[in-house]
């Protein structure tokens, strides 16, 4: 049992934790592995707050897809590391945060990934973010048809598809770990208009 000092140190945490998803609107927040029945489980939830807030089928739609290509990201592509700064980090494992404000919904994800990876994503997003929608339905259409693949196995058709859905720009940054390794910060907006 941790002394009082400690313990009344981690309730403030707690409270700053609370106030922080209040402050963003926060209706889900996870950070533990990511697999298949943790993605079920976070569309379902997703759904029911959807349905609960009466939102339209097209957006829910929108936004249950956006939730599940961010997801199967992390699944396929997050980096294994044993132990960074006494911080340990597992193959799958990432966060997920869910917003929802007045204008908008966020999906924003965290993961570990090889500092080797960094140039060729953040070249990948950059060029996605710079392309029209009707350019990004023919660079979707062009990477269906060829195959073109990356060497992680992905021909960055979950990002191309998410800009698509949404009409929003990719929002993304890496944060370095160590001299290997970086965090890579993605967010997704899906505008609540119908």
């Amino acid at each position: 049992m941790p002394g009082k000092k400690s313990y009344a140190g981690f309730l403030d945490f707690v409270f700053n934790v609370y106030k922080g998803m209040e402050a963003y609107k926060m209706t889900l927040a996870y950070e533990g592995e990511i697999n298949h029945d943790i993605i079920k489980t976070f569309t379902s939830l997703a759904e029911g707050n959807m349905s609960r807030h009466e939102e339209p089928e097209n957006l829910q739609k929108k936004v249950y897809h956006v939730l599940v290509e961010c997801l199967q990201n992390i699944v396929k592509h997050a980096s294994f590391l044993k132990t960074i700064n006494n911080i340990e980090y597992l193959k799958n494992r990432g966060m997920l945060l869910i917003c929802r404000n007045q204008n908008e919904y966020q999906i924003t994800t965290g993961n570990l990934i090889e500092k080797s990876t960094k140039s060729y994503l953040e070249g990948l997003l950059n060029h996605i973010n710079a392309l029209s929608i009707d350019e990004l339905n023919q660079l979707y259409k062009e990477r269906l048809k060829t195959g073109q693949i990356s060497d992680k196995g992905g021909a960055g058709l979950g990002f191309i598809d998410i800009r698509r859905k949404t009409g929003a720009e990719l929002t993304f940054q890496f944060l370095p770990i160590s001299e290997i390794h970086e965090f890579f910060v993605f967010t997704s907006i899906i505008p609540r208009e119908a």
